[in-house]
């Protein structure tokens, strides 16, 4: 999957805030992400990541 820093995801399930859009601040073997809603920050595998994406926008 083609992913870049600056694009926004739209994951399957939402976050605990209620949104579903996550901005990608770090790529590579595993992600960074930020929350659009609360603008909580997460890093994790990117094999887990990416099975939960519904959607990539640039």
């Amino acid at each position: 999957m083609d992913i870049q820093v600056g694009d926004t995801l739209t994951m399957k399930k939402p976050h605990p805030c209620g949104s579903r859009d996550w901005l990608v601040l770090r790529t590579g073997a595993d992600f960074k992400l930020r929350c659009c809603g609360c603008g909580h920050e997460v890093m994790g595998a990117r094999s887990k990541f990416e099975k939960n994406i519904r959607q990539v926008r640039r």
